[in-house]
């Protein structure tokens, strides 16, 4: 994985696949699978803006396009197994007991917004759509939300790192040290703060649990 992101090894990747890596990537994290689409994305997004070989338009595009398609598909697997199953094999794909419970109680609390705000939330972007389908939110409540969420997250994290990687680009020295620096610490803040009410949630949710009837019966 150390290469994965190397000016050389994305050359060749995108010059091979060109925009359809990024669309596969961000499409099979969406399903479930433990995959650096968001990495990718941005990545991808500085490429366009070092080597000007891919258009920032396209990589954002096929990002949207393979979250949408992802989550939808997610979300159809998730309403043909069912909660049930998913609490017996989740945990070979990394969907805990705990992520489990955490899902289902969002859901019960906050219902659709949970899909658009999931999609920024690394732990529920790739559970969100097993999670509704199983919950068995109504599809077109769950496309509303998670178009609009592909939009903005896969749309935005590609332009602001595009911007940024622009911005870079023109400053020279201990300016763009310190612009880059600045940039670092910011997103460190928002990992720690996501980490810290991922946990936060958690213990909400096995609270909730003990007392609330709902959570204790699966649902078939």
């Amino acid at each position: 994985m150390h290469n994965f992101f190397s000016v050389d090894y994305l050359s060749s990747l995108f010059a091979q696949y060109g925009y359809g890596v990024v669309g596969v990537v961000v499409m099979l994290e969406s399903m479930g699978f433990p995959l650096p689409a968001e990495s990718l994305l941005i990545t991808g997004a500085l490429f366009c803006a070092t080597t000007h070989k891919l258009h920032i338009e396209g990589v954002a595009l096929a990002g949207v396009l393979g979250a949408i398609m992802g989550d939808n598909f997610g979300y159809l697997i998730g309403h043909l197994v069912g909660l049930r199953m998913l609490q017996k094999y989740g945990p070979k794909i990394g969907l805990t007991s705990q992520r489990l419970l955490l899902g289902r109680y969002v859901f019960l609390k906050h219902g659709g917004p949970v899909v658009f705000f999931g999609r920024f939330i690394a732990v529920l972007r790739m559970f969100v759509a097993l999670l509704a389908g199983a919950n068995h939110m109504p599809w077109h409540t769950f496309l509303f939300h998670n178009a609009l969420g592909g939009i903005f997250w896969a749309g935005g994290y590609t332009l602001i790192a595009y911007l940024l990687g622009n911005e870079i680009l023109r400053l020279s020295g201990p300016l763009a040290i310190a612009f880059g620096a600045v940039a670092c610490i910011v997103i460190g803040s928002l990992f720690i703060f996501i980490k810290r009410n991922e946990k936060r949630l958690t213990e909400e949710a096995m609270k909730a649990a003990e007392q609330d009837e709902r959570l204790k019966v699966l649902p078939s």
